[in-house]
């Protein structure tokens, strides 16, 4: 309710007209003309900005990337290694686990 009440004098407010005629949301929207008008402004100049220094440095940075093969072949690689580290420590841990249990095995004389 209370916020009804909020709403309804902010409205009231906005609508009313002033001592001169005026409206005072008809202030309001010229501000937020001007605001909007003002950062298309602003928005435009850093995107000129942006793409001249895109367009002097695009291609000395798409130079630099690697192409996507030479990406698939080293992440092929890293994969690859990952597999072998993995195979060579689950032999080893189930190496030990055997001895483990033969010594088990001995201790209780099966």
């Amino acid at each position: 309710m209370l916020m009804g009440v909020a709403i309804g004098t902010a409205v009231t407010m906005l609508l009313r007209q002033g001592p001169r005629g005026s409206r005072p949301a008809g202030m309001l929207l010229s501000a937020a003309g001007v605001g909007a008008t003002t950062a298309g402004k602003w928005a435009g100049r850093g995107a000129r900005r942006g793409a001249e220094w895109i367009g002097d440095r695009g291609e000395a940075l798409r130079d630099k990337m690697p192409s996507l093969d030479d990406m698939a072949e080293e992440i092929t690689d890293y994969l690859s290694a990952a597999r072998e580290t993995i195979s060579d420590t689950v032999s080893d841990e189930l190496r030990d686990l055997r001895k483990s249990i033969r010594k088990q095995r001995k201790r209780i004389g099966v």
